[in-house]
C-alpha cells in the first residue's frame, strides 16, 4: 500500500508537501495508474462518495401526511362523530384518513425516488490517466494516486494535490465560505496553512470556474476534507413546487369555506327544517368530509413524479421538480446548434492557405480518405504548396486535447468533436499526432474560452526555440494576424464558406525567444496566419422534425451560436427553423440597449457570433414579452442564462457539471428532439393535473348539492352520513388516481402554448365544477325521486342513490380523460390499464357495498334489482353523451381559451 494512502485518520499534509514528493509517496505514476492497480486500490480505499442522507423513517413520513388543513378538519369531524356516539362514522372518518396517509407515503416515496435516481441516470465523471491514456471514468471510481484533469466548469471529484496549473481558480465557498474565487499554483504551502489558503490544492465539491490543472488524488469518499468536516452533497428532493403550494393553499382556503358552509348548513337544518341536532350534525360533517379533495396533492405529486419518469425515459433528466410544471408552458426554446440542431459528428472538409485550397475526402472520425488539391490549386501541388499545408495540418494535430479511439469497428472522440476531426485530418494527410507530439513537446497551453474564443499551446521546436500554435474563430485569430487580417482573400473565403454552412476555424503561429517557458494572450500578437479549415456537422433529421412539432405547437425555436451569421443561416435554413430566419450578430447586440434587443427578438431567430452574456441578454429580453422560455448551455459562463430561463437546459454528454448545477434538465443526449419530448411531457402532466382537479371538485360538488338541495326542501338525506363517507372512501383511493397515469391526448403539439400565468383553476374548469355538480344533483335527486314515488323503502332509496354518484363519477371519468378531443371513440372507451383497473375495484367495492350482508347491516343497504342496475347505468351514459355534446358546443362557441 502506498505511504501515507493507509492512515486516514492521520493523513500527511499534502498542501505542504512537493508535488513530486507527494507522487513518490503515493506510487502514483506521472502517466497514471494501470486499471488492474486502480481495481485493487479501488477495492481498498472503498467507492468516492458520501454516505447518502438517511431519509426519513416510515413512522415519521406516515406523520407528516397528517400536517394539513385538510387533514385536520378531518380528524376534527372524526372525533365530533365519535363524542356523538357516531362509531361507525368516526371509523369511516379515519378510514380515510389512514388510507390517504398511506396512499401519501408510497407516492411521495416513489416520486423521491424517481427525483433521486435523476441524478444517477446524469453521474459524475471524471477524467484521468488510466494506462498512460485519458480516460473518462466514474468520479465513484478515483483511488488515491490517480492523475486527474480538471477545466473550467468541472466540479473537482476528490481531494487533489495539484502538479499542473494554468490560470487556475476554484470557488471554494462550501467550505471556506469565501465568495470570491481562490487562485491555485502547484507550490507548497506552509504546514499550518489555513483551509482557505492551500493554493497547491483542489477539494472535493468545489467548482472550477476558470483554467485548467492536473492533480493528484489524495483523498476520496469519506476522507476528502469535506467528507471530514460531515458535509453531505447528497440529499434527498423536498417535493415542494410552485404547484403544490398553490393547491396547499387552495386546499386551506377551501376547508375555511367548507367549514363557514357546514356552519351556515347545520344552523338551516336545526333551525329552519328541524332537523335532530346530532343527525344534522353527523349529516353535515359526512358532507363536509366528502366535500374536502384530501387527496389532491398526493395525487398531484405522482403525476409529477409520472411525468419525470416519462421524461427520464426521453433522455430528458429533471433534477428541479418545478420544471415539469414550466415545461408544458415553454413558448420559446433558444438553442445551441453544434450537437443538439446537429449530429456533432465533424468532419474536415477543405483547407484554405495562402497558396491554395485543398479538399478532403471521407467522413466522420475514422481515418479514411485524402487531402487533394481543391479548384484553385491544379495539378500537381509545389512543395511550398505541400510545405504550407503541413504546417497548417501540424499546428491543428499539436493545438489539440482530443484523443481518438478504436472500438468494436467504430471510430470515436475522446475530447472536443472538433479536435477530433483534427486528428481524422492529419491521419488521412499522413501526418502521425504522436511522432508530432513528440518532435514538438508541449510546454504551456492557454485552454479555450469564450471569452476569447482561441486555444494557444508553447512548445519546443528540435533546433531549442520556442513557438506558439493557435487556432480559433476566424475574427479572433485574424486580429492577432497583421498579414491575415489586411488581406481582402480571407474575408471572402469565410463569407464563401459559411453561406454554404461550413463551420470554420483559423490557424496561426507565432515564434517566441528560447528562453520562453510560460505565455498569455499578450504574447500572441504579430502571429502569422497559416490557413483556415471548413468543417460540416450536418443537420440531425430529427431535429427538423422536431421543429416542425414546435412550430404546430406555437413554440419558437431560436439558434444561439459562436458561429459565423452565414453558417448559422445555411442551417437554419436546412431546419426550416422559420419561414425567412433572420439573424443578429453579437456585435449588434452590443450596440443596442435592452429596450431595442427586445423589439428585435420575436422576429430573429438566429443569434450568431454569440458570448454567454448576450444569452442572459436574449433570454431577458425574451421574458419581457411574457416568454416562457427553455435555454441550452453547456459551459460554465452559461450558467447564469440556465439560471434566469424558465427552464435552464443543460447538455449531458458535452455540458460541464456548472451548468448541470445550474440547470432544471439535463439532457442525457444533447439533441434539440429530446427537448421537444420533454416539452410534450409537460404538456401532458399539465393536463393530467387539470384533469384530476375537473374531476375532483364536480363529482364532490354534485353530492353535496344534492343534500343541500333535499335539505332546503325538507326531504329526507338522499344518503346518510355513513354512505357519503363510504363513497369518498371508495373512489378517492381509485377512480381519483388513475388520471395521474394518463397518457397525453392527440394533438397535444398542435396547441398553442398556455400563458406562463395562466390560472390552474381556469374558466372552463370553474364551468366544468358547476355544470357536472348541476348535472349529478338532477341525477341523483332525480333517482331519489323515483324511487321514493315508487313506494321503495328510503334504505332502498339511498342505495339506488348511492350507485348512481358512483356510476355517474365512473362514466365522466371517461368524459374528463380527453378534455380537448371528444371521448366517444375506440380509444376512449376502452381506457388504460389504470383506469380499468380502478374501475374494477370500484364495482367490486359497490356489489359488495349493495349485497354483501354485513356492509348490509354497517351501511344500511338493501339489494337492487338487475332493471334498477341497468336503468342507473343508462343514466350514466345520458350524462355521458351530455357532456361530450357540451364539449364540442365549447369548442365550436369558442368561450374558453385553454379548450381551443
Amino acid at each position: 500500500m502506498p505511504q501515507g494512502a493507509g492512515n486516514p485518520q492521520d493523513p500527511p499534509a499534502w498542501h505542504s508537501l512537493d508535488s513530486a514528493l507527494v507522487r513518490d509517496r503515493l506510487d502514483a505514476p506521472a502517466q497514471g495508474l494501470p486499471s488492474k492497480e486502480a481495481q485493487d486500490r479501488l477495492a481498498r480505499s472503498g467507492p468516492n462518495r458520501l454516505p447518502a442522507r438517511k431519509p426519513p423513517s416510515p413512522l415519521w413520513r406516515f406523520l407528516a401526511q397528517f400536517n394539513n388543513a385538510l387533514i385536520y378538519f378531518l380528524l376534527a369531524s372524526a372525533l365530533a362523530a365519535l363524542v356523538l356516539d357516531h362509531a361507525v362514522d368516526a371509523g369511516v372518518i379515519l378510514a380515510v384518513v389512514l388510507i390517504n396517509a398511506a396512499v401519501g407515503v408510497l407516492q411521495e416515496g416513489k416520486a423521491e425516488k424517481a427525483l433521486a435516481g435523476m441524478e444517477a441516470l446524469v453521474g459524475e465523471h471524471a477524467l484521468a490517466l488510466r494506462d498512460a491514456e485519458r480516460a473518462k471514468i466514474t468520479a465513484e471510481t478515483l483511488v488515491p494516486g490517480d492523475t486527474v484533469l480538471i477545466e473550467a466548469g468541472d466540479r473537482v471529484p476528490a481531494d487533489l494535490r495539484i502538479d499542473q496549473a494554468r490560470a487556475l481558480a476554484i470557488e471554494e465557498a462550501a467550505l471556506t465560505g469565501e465568495s470570491l474565487p481562490s487562485d491555485k499554483r502547484t507550490d507548497p504551502v506552509a504546514r499550518e496553512a489555513p483551509l482557505a489558503e492551500r493554493s497547491s490544492m483542489a477539494y472535493s465539491g468545489t467548482l472550477v470556474v476558470r483554467g485548467q490543472a492536473r492533480g493528484i488524488v489524495v483523498a476520496t469518499g469519506v476522507h476528502t476534507e469535506i467528507g471530514r468536516i460531515g458535509a453531505l452533497l447528497q440529499s434527498v428532493p423536498r417535493l415542494v413546487t410552485p404547484l403544490l403550494r398553490q393547491i396547499d393553499r387552495f386546499g386551506s382556503l377551501l376547508t375555511l369555506v367548507i367549514l363557514v358552509g357546514s356552519v351556515a348548513l347545520f344552523a338551516f337544518a336545526v333551525l329552519a327544517r328541524d332537523y335532530p341536532w346530532v343527525e344534522a350534525l353527523i349529516a353535515v360533517v359526512a358532507l363536509a368530509v366528502g366535500a374536502i379533495p384530501e387527496g389532491l396533492p398526493a395525487v398531484i405529486t405522482i403525476t409529477l413524479a409520472i411525468g419525470v419518469q416519462r421524461m427520464a425515459r426521453r433522455k430528458a433528466v429533471i433534477r428541479k421538480l418545478p420544471a415539469v410544471e414550466t415545461l408544458g408552458a415553454t413558448s420559446v426554446i433558444c438553442t445551441d446548434k453544434t450537437g443538439t440542431l446537429t449530429r456533432n459528428e465533424m468532419t474536415v472538409t477543405r483547407l484554405f492557405t495562402p497558396l491554395g485550397e485543398w479538399w478532403v475526402s471521407g467522413s466522420g472520425y475514422a481515418p479514411e480518405g485524402e487531402v487533394s488539391p481543391g479548384d484553385g490549386n491544379p495539378g500537381a501541388p509545389s512543395e511550398e504548396a505541400l510545405g504550407a499545408r503541413h504546417e497548417l495540418i501540424a499546428c491543428a494535430a499539436l493545438c489539440n486535447d482530443a484523443r481518438l479511439r478504436h472500438d468494436a469497428a467504430r471510430w470515436s472522440v475522446l475530447g472536443d468533436p472538433m479536435d477530433g476531426a483534427l486528428l481524422t485530418l492529419a491521419a488521412k494527410a499522413g501526418e502521425d499526432s504522436a511522432t508530432l507530439t513528440r518532435l514538438w513537446p508541449r510546454i504551456d497551453a492557454i485552454p479555450f474560452d469564450a471569452a476569447y474564443r482561441l486555444m494557444a499551446t508553447l512548445h519546443r521546436a528540435q533546433d531549442g526555440t520556442r513557438c506558439a500554435f493557435i487556432k480559433g474563430a476566424p475574427e479572433a485569430i485574424l486580429a492577432l494576424c497583421p498579414d491575415g487580417g489586411a488581406d481582402p482573400h480571407w474575408p471572402t473565403v469565410i463569407e464563401r464558406t459559411a453561406s454554404e454552412g461550413e463551420r470554420l476555424l483559423a490557424f496561426a503561429r507565432i515564434d517566441l525567444p528560447a528562453e520562453t517557458v510560460a505565455f498569455d494572450l499578450a504574447t500572441l500578437g504579430g502571429a502569422r496566419l497559416l490557413g483556415l479549415m471548413a468543417f460540416v456537422d450536418p443537420p440531425r433529421e430529427e431535429a427538423r422534425r422536431a421543429i416542425a412539432q414546435c412550430r404546430s405547437a406555437g413554440i419558437a425555436v431560436k439558434m444561439i451560436t459562436g458561429d459565423h451569421a452565414a453558417t448559422a443561416l445555411a442551417i437554419a435554413r436546412q431546419l426550416d427553423l422559420a419561414p425567412e430566419p433572420k439573424a443578429l450578430t453579437g456585435a449588434e447586440i452590443e450596440a443596442m440597449d435592452d429596450a431595442e434587443l427586445r423589439r428585435l427578438v420575436p422576429e430573429t431567430s438566429v443569434f450568431a457570433r454569440s458570448s454567454p452574456e448576450h444569452k442572459l441578454r436574449i433570454v431577458r429580453a425574451l421574458q419581457a414579452h411574457g416568454l416562457t422560455v427553455a435555454m441550452t448551455g453547456d459551459g460554465v459562463n452559461d450558467a447564469p442564462s440556465l439560471r434566469q430561463a424558465d427552464v435552464g437546459t443543460a447538455m449531458g454528454r458535452s455540458g460541464t457539471q456548472a451548468a448541470r448545477e445550474a440547470a432544471g434538465m439535463v439532457l442525457l443526449d444533447d439533441n434539440f428532439a429530446s427537448i421537444v419530448a420533454a416539452v410534450r411531457e409537460g404538456r401532458t402532466v399539465y393536463d393530467n393535473i387539470r384533469k384530476v382537479i375537473a374531476w375532483t371538485l364536480p363529482t364532490n360538488g354534485g353530492e353535496i348539492l344534492a343534500v343541500v338541495i333535499a335539505i332546503a326542501l325538507d326531504l329526507a338525506l338522499p344518503m346518510s352520513a355513513t354512505q357519503i363517507l363510504w363513497i369518498n372512501l371508495v373512489t378517492s383511493v381509485t377512480l381519483g388516481l388513475v388520471l395521474a397515469f394518463e397518457p397525453a391526448e392527440p394533438g397535444i403539439m398542435e396547441r398553442p402554448a398556455r400563458a406562463r400565468d395562466a390560472p390552474l383553476l381556469s374558466g372552463f374548469i370553474a364551468w366544468r365544477v358547476g355544470v357536472v355538480s348541476v348535472l349529478f344533483a338532477v341525477a341523483l335527486l332525480g333517482v331519489y325521486g323515483v324511487s321514493r314515488r315508487a313506494g321503495d323503502p328510503l334504505e332502498e332509496t339511498r342505495t339506488l342513490v348511492v350507485n348512481m354518484l358512483v356510476i355517474a363519477e365512473i362514466f365522466y371519468l371517461f368524459n374528463v380523460r380527453y378534455i380537448h378531443v371528444r371521448s366517444f371513440s375506440l380509444r376512449g372507451l376502452l381506457g388504460t390499464p389504470a383506469v380499468l383497473g380502478a374501475i374494477g375495484a370500484v364495482t367490486a367495492a359497490q356489489i359488495a357495498f349493495t349485497y354483501f350482508a354485513p356492509l348490509q347491516a354497517i351501511f344500511h343497504t338493501r339489494a337492487v334489482s338487475l332493471g334498477d342496475g341497468a336503468g342507473l347505468i343508462a343514466i350514466g351514459f345520458v350524462l355521458f353523451v351530455l357532456l361530450e355534446l357540451e364539449k364540442i358546443a365549447l369548442r365550436r362557441l369558442r368561450w374558453f381559451d385553454d379548450l381551443i
